[in-house]
């Protein structure tokens, strides 16, 4: 690499820290959907998008949204970028890095005089957190948001419709933020949130497939009593029935290769330490990438929490909140990418993506791959996140090589 191309990634990783400091919370990064910090964001970028010469939009969901068209411009236009928003006390990298360096691949683009017409769009949502509904940004560009999503509250009763009026927008005209169809493809960049690349000493991933996912919430009844005076053998503890439970679903997944299952969300009432518990809520999150093997297991746990409760006394009920299917990455597309990896002189690593991503459903509608970069430690969703500059290096290195690989063809 050159002086100059480590400038830029010293650079790109600079404006990700940066941007990271528009927040809602004063020390820590955390930006929702459409709220002030995500316009400070705009701004920043816009200003970055106008310098490189592309045409500047915002839609309806609230993407930004940069064209560049050169004059020469030969076939459809690849289209690049992540998302913007953040869960709470974020890091800086999550999502907004693959904006960057969406950016950078433009800039590549330009100083190689390529033919290419590229837009980048800076996706509005998609970790949920403000309205518990994922990918809002993405699901308008793939033309599969459902107009009902308008009516959800955030919690303080804001619905998305005003949210969305509030920044300035027409949530009428979403339906007009699709892709259309002069598109050759979608790549995303993103940091592989995750230890796999760290620990096998790599830089770069192309990413096979983003993972199905079921979301479940339980809930468990028994009956809450005194601490001191009810004997063991007369309780209806809906708690230890979920520690038993919990157990049970901890066991399959670490037998089960390649599933993750996860029980991150829990409520007991009354919630004192001397009642026994008597009703308790959990979440469960089941991820894996043969959708069989997903199903399969989701039905298991139901069947086991139900058996569990019964023999206990205690009353089980379950509601699915999500359930995405596993989603390939374009076959053709990611075998440019690796190609593209491996002509750069880097090991030609492919991975599923545990994590769901804006190019799950941008899959949808285009062809969509991804590259995903270390994640030192695999920390993500922390205030610890990180990359390596020498990544970000490689990043670049490889774009500019993808980038003439798609010219031909």
């Amino acid at each position: 690499m050159t002086n100059h191309e480590r400038t830029r990634a010293a650079r790109a990783i600079a404006e990700c820290r940066l941007l990271a400091t528009m927040s809602e919370e004063e020390g820590r990064t955390t930006r929702r959907f459409l709220t002030p910090p995500v316009a400070d964001v705009h701004q920043h970028l816009r200003s970055r998008m106008m310098v490189l010469g592309m045409s500047v939009t915002t839609d309806a969901a609230g993407n930004l949204r940069g064209l560049w068209q050169p004059e020469n411009a030969k076939g459809k236009r690849l289209v690049l970028g992540s998302h913007i928003d953040s869960v709470p006390d974020a890091g800086a990298f999550d999502g907004v890095l693959g904006v960057v360096l969406s950016l950078e691949w433009v800039a590549l683009a330009q100083q190689m005089s390529l033919p290419l017409a590229i837009e980048v769009i800076a996706f509005s949502e998609e970790e949920g957190v403000r309205y518990g509904l994922p990918f809002i940004g993405s699901r308008a560009v793939a033309g599969v948001f459902n107009l009902e999503m308008l009516t959800q509250l955030d919690a303080a009763g804001v619905s998305m419709e005003d949210a969305i009026r509030a920044f300035g927008l027409d949530p009428g005209k979403i339906g007009e933020a699709q892709l259309d169809d002069d598109v050759l493809g979608f790549v995303e960049i993103h940091i592989e949130q995750g230890p796999v690349l760290e620990a096998e000493g790599l830089s770069l991933a192309v990413v096979e497939g983003i993972a199905g996912q079921t979301r479940l919430g339980f809930r468990f009844t028994g009956q809450a009593n005194h601490a001191g005076t009810t004997p063991m053998d007369m309780r209806r503890d809906a708690l230890a029935a979920v520690a038993e439970w919990m157990t049970v679903v901890e066991s399959a997944a670490r037998e089960t290769a390649g599933m993750v299952a996860t029980v991150g969300k829990i409520s007991v009432q009354p919630n004192a330490g001397n009642v026994i518990p008597g009703v308790v809520g959990v979440s469960l999150d089941v991820r894996h990438m043969n959708d069989s093997i997903r199903t399969h297991w989701v039905g298991e746990f139901i069947r086991n929490g139900g058996a569990i409760a019964s023999r206990r006394g205690i009353e089980v009920e379950w509601a699915q909140k999500m359930n995405e299917p596993t989603v390939p990455m374009d076959a053709a597309l990611s075998s440019q990418l690796s190609a593209a990896v491996e002509d750069a002189g880097f090991p030609g690593k492919t991975m599923p993506s545990g994590a769901g991503h804006d190019a799950m459903m941008i899959a949808q509608r285009v062809p969509a791959a991804m590259l995903f970069l270390r994640s030192p430690g695999g920390i993500s969703h922390h205030p610890a996140e990180d990359v390596l500059e020498e990544d970000v290096e490689a990043v670049l290195q490889v774009g500019e090589l993808f980038l003439k690989s798609l010219l031909r063809g």
